[in-house]
């Protein structure tokens, strides 16, 4: 998957010439949470020229300790090691409303973290803001990228639960998306610190994918555009996410022959079962989700007349709050039968067969 530079929002960092530059890129490969945090951390421990990462939520826990040991090894090293993360890792904790002293501790410890980090040489820059309603202008997108290796376009979290959710990443050996996403992660720094964000866009591939970036302009989103538009098209349309679709995505997926899998509200923690509960009561959707673990994948896939099939997937949970919000989002759109097969199995393999067996 190559990117025309052309397309890039801002310009990336230069990258010297290498052998070991990919020139066709690889099929991407899904990898369920903790492969992913495993196949990073090994590959930032060989590391040579940059390693990057943009998440909603990032600690120093158990699952997540080798990480940033990682993170720190590399920038001691002389690698351009940059890091950024949303204060939602210290209000939300992977889900979690805190009250008042236990916020305050976990921020203590992220804050002992990020100093870890600046002392070793790397970059590192916290997104957003306490101030107002919690969920407005959060950087909700999720990518990691490694010399030009880049793990996006799922919604793995990078502490103890966001790891151990129902959730992917794919893998993508495609040097132009790596610097593609380079120039994106800069553009969502300037972003934050001028407390504003930019209309959404769509970056080309050279094949039939599209990166579409959602920039956090309140009212604007690319992916849920997109997946109005495929939804409309569409005889047949599969969701998980987690959370009920809401909006007009909501009413036209109802008018199509659809399959939905999202966490039923018993495995909420308490602000977002209310907000399950209620968008399941406004749209009349239930969920087909049977599993015990909570499910964070996001991703659709529509059936169009004719067999075509058309896939989204990434950090979107395609509800209209976060479009009204203006969260900041990436996603991948894809027709390659090689990455919707991959999505498909993990359905298949990690949310429905993840219902307990009947006795």
């Amino acid at each position: 998957m190559a990117l025309t530079a052309a397309q890039a929002p801002v310009a990336a960092r230069p990258a010297p010439a290498s052998a070991a530059r990919t020139a066709v890129p690889a099929t991407p490969v899904l990898l369920a949470g903790p492969d992913y945090l495993a196949d990073a951390v090994s590959r930032i421990a060989t590391a040579t020229r940059r390693v990057l990462i943009t998440t909603l939520t990032l600690a120093d826990d158990g699952k997540t300790g080798p990480l940033i040991a990682a993170l720190e090894a590399a920038a001691r090293r002389g690698v351009d090691v940059r890091v950024a993360a949303d204060v939602f890792t210290y209000i939300d904790a992977a889900g979690t409303f805190l009250p008042r002293g236990h916020r305050t501790r976990r921020k203590r410890e992220s804050s002992a973290m990020a100093s870890r980090l600046a002392r070793a040489g790397a970059t590192f820059m916290w997104l957003g803001s306490e101030r107002g309603l919690i969920w407005r202008g959060r950087t909700h997108t999720k990518f990691c990228v490694v010399d030009d290796v880049a793990y996006a376009f799922g919604g793995v979290n990078l502490d103890d639960r966001g790891v151990s959710n129902v959730d992917f990443m794919l893998r993508c050996e495609d040097a132009e998306l790596a610097d593609s996403l380079d120039a994106v992660f800069a553009r969502i720094r300037e972003a934050s610190l001028l407390e504003q964000g930019h209309r959404s866009l769509a970056l080309r591939t050279t094949g039939r994918d599209e990166v579409l970036v959602d920039g956090g302009e309140p009212g604007d989103s690319i992916i849920y555009r997109r997946a109005l538009t495929y939804a409309r098209r569409a005889e047949h349309v599969l969701l998980v996410s987690q959370y009920c679709p809401t909006g007009e995505l909501g009413r036209v997926i109802e008018e199509r022959d659809h399959e939905l899998f999202f966490n039923p509200p018993r495995l909420a923690s308490p602000a977002n079962r209310v907000l399950i509960s209620a968008s399941m009561a406004r749209t009349g959707h239930r969920t087909a989700y049977r599993g015990g673990t909570y499910l964070h994948a996001k991703f659709m896939v529509f059936t169009l007349p004719g067999g075509r099939r058309v896939a989204l997937t990434g950090s979107h949970n395609f509800v209209a709050g976060g479009v009204r919000l203006g969260t900041r989002e990436i996603a991948l759109l894809t027709q390659r039968d090689e990455v919707i097969d991959q999505l498909l199995a993990f359905h298949h393999d990690r949310v429905v067969a993840a219902a307990p067996r009947r006795r």
